[in-house]
């Protein structure tokens, strides 16, 4: 394995944000009282999940010029 040559930037990249973002979704998600998730349907969390994970994909092969 080895890493990208910008790596340093990969913060910039839409992939990674997007990643990061369906990460602090489900994170976010495990710890809302029961409470408010119940008034909150589940398969939201998941939709958004998954868009922001297809985001990703698409960020991943689009063209970014802040990373260069």
């Amino acid at each position: 394995m080895k890493l990208i040559a910008n790596w340093k930037k990969a913060w910039r990249m839409l992939s990674v944000q997007a990643m990061a973002l369906a990460g602090a979704v489900q994170g976010a998600w495990m710890f809302i009282p029961d409470g408010m998730r119940s008034s909150i349907p589940a398969n939201v969390v998941q939709a958004v999940t998954i868009a922001l994970l297809v985001l990703g994909v698409v960020g991943r092969l689009v063209d970014q010029p802040k990373v260069k």
